[in-house]
């Protein structure tokens, strides 16, 4: 199993422009057959060096990882997240 885990910095963190985009994220959920599992968590400290949100998915191998990065409805979320987020970080690996 492939665990992906990307962390979002938002331009705006108030709670509706977080709130919203963690629907964004969620709505992949259902949609794309090589996404296993999907969590969205949001901050809660809200210290200097938090991140807003934290987005874990969970893939059968990396080839379904790949075919989630270019499916329509990632594509979607790239789009949006691309729009709104200051900065991220990612991390890939075997689980």
């Amino acid at each position: 199993m492939i665990t992906h885990i990307v962390m979002f910095k938002l331009k705006d963190n108030s709670p509706e422009a977080v709130n919203r985009t963690v629907q964004v994220l969620r709505n992949m959920e259902g949609k794309i057959d090589e996404l296993r599992h999907i969590e969205v968590g949001t901050d809660i400290l809200h210290s200097e060096r938090s991140y807003d949100i934290a987005l874990v998915t969970k893939f059968d191998s990396m080839d379904a990882l790949q075919v989630y990065q270019v499916h329509p409805e990632h594509k979607k979320v790239i789009e949006h997240m691309t729009s709104v987020r200051e900065a991220s970080v990612s991390v890939d690996y075997e689980s």
